[in-house]
């Protein structure tokens, strides 16, 4: 009797858990839909969905071992987020990435967050040196177009970001700045930047509202005799700084200590980034429909497949990772492993030919970079 009714009382448990972790899953799912400045709890659910899956698939096997008829919830489930799976893994199994010469229809994109040119060391002959590798990086790509988001650049000789747009200069003739952030004395500044090869025949920027200093900036760029306009941006981030790390690790820990009010300080700051970047997403969407010229939309989203800024942003256009890689592909070191924050999205009238995600351990974000050409 006793073995009996534990039997049953394991299965409705697992049976129910099961059912708890489908709606969940389902209700992720709502996030393309769901303004987060509205209701911020599915950006966090958001995050989950990758794990989410990997729980559900763990289910369906649990089920055809112990039940197979109860395997089919969670199977049915997945099926109907399929437009979630879609987004968080690419399929092209072999993809590898040739920087040798390109062909004269080719154009080369480069974006990435390269964390105020420093480097990640707090050594400034290190950061000195840093600035330079990743200079080189972008150079030796031989790309057309570079879009670099927290790029600083100084007019004191002393510090380790000096001249750097002098640096880039040298390759890329041609750039527009935003200069969201300008020093006091005048003596640096940093933001997103577009550097090209090409001529830039007009370029503006729409500055977001509210705190946040950053804007959406673009360049209509001359390629033969062709025209693009290129889009880059770094939305709303979370704003952790050192102290918030240490929260969440622990948070991650289960320290009793400083559970409640540490997770009070992520949640907040988290919230307001969700409601932040429903704001900017929606100054994007609506700018990049009123591009005249086939255009692609790149930069750091801080904000994962999943989510509403993505789908937002992203509409019918193409996702250049989903079009030419393989696996999940981190973008963003820090906190997690399923990060994929930074995009390059072409628009339908381009060709995706190749694509890749280069981590040479010089900023907590890796570069992307693909090669695209315009359909005839």
């Amino acid at each position: 009797m006793a073995i009996s009714f534990i039997r049953k009382f394991t299965k409705g448990f697992f049976v129910i858990l099961n059912s708890m972790g489908c709606l969940v899953f389902l209700i992720a799912c709502l996030s393309p839909y769901i303004n987060p400045e509205n209701w911020p709890i599915i950006g966090f659910l958001a995050l989950l969905v990758p794990y989410l899956v990997v729980a559900l698939l763990f289910s369906i096997i649990f089920w055809l071992i112990v039940k197979p008829v109860l395997s089919l919830l969670p199977f049915i489930t997945l099926l109907l987020g399929w437009k979630q799976l879609a987004v968080i893994v690419a399929w092209h199994a072999g993809a590898t990435f040739t920087a040798a010469p390109k062909t004269d229809s080719t154009i080369r994109l480069i974006t990435w967050n390269v964390r105020g040119m420093y480097g990640i060391s707090t050594n400034p002959y290190k950061q000195q040196r840093d600035r330079l590798q990743i200079f080189a990086t972008i150079r030796d790509l031989n790309p057309d177009i570079v879009c670099l988001q927290e790029f600083n650049t100084s007019y004191n000789q002393k510090r380790p970001t000096a001249l750097n747009l002098q640096l880039f200069s040298e390759v890329f003739p041609y750039h527009y700045f935003s200069k969201d952030y300008v020093s006091a004395s005048k003596t640096s500044a940093a933001g997103s930047i577009i550097f090209s090869k090409h001529p830039i025949v007009f370029s503006d920027k729409i500055k977001f509202p509210g705190n946040s200093s950053e804007s959406l900036l673009y360049a209509d760029i001359a390629i033969g005799r062709d025209t693009i306009r290129s889009f880059t941006t770094h939305l709303q981030s979370y704003k952790f700084n050192s102290n918030d790390y240490a929260d969440i690790e622990k948070i991650k820990s289960n320290d009793a200590d400083v559970l409640s009010s540490a997770s009070e300080n992520i949640y907040s700051k988290m919230k307001l980034a969700f409601q932040q970047r429903a704001q900017q997403s929606a100054i994007v969407k609506a700018a990049i429909k009123q591009s005249p010229y086939p255009s692609i939309v790149c930069g750091d989203f801080n904000d994962v497949p999943n989510s509403n800024t993505y789908f937002t942003i992203r509409g019918p256009r193409q996702d250049a990772f989903l079009a030419g890689y393989f696996g999940i592909g981190t973008s963003f070191d820090a906190l997690a492993p399923t990060l994929r924050i930074d995009y390059i999205l072409p628009d339908n009238h381009f060709n995706i030919l190749q694509f890749d995600m280069v981590d040479e351990g010089l900023s907590d974000h890796h570069m992307l970079v693909t090669d695209v050409s315009l359909k005839k």
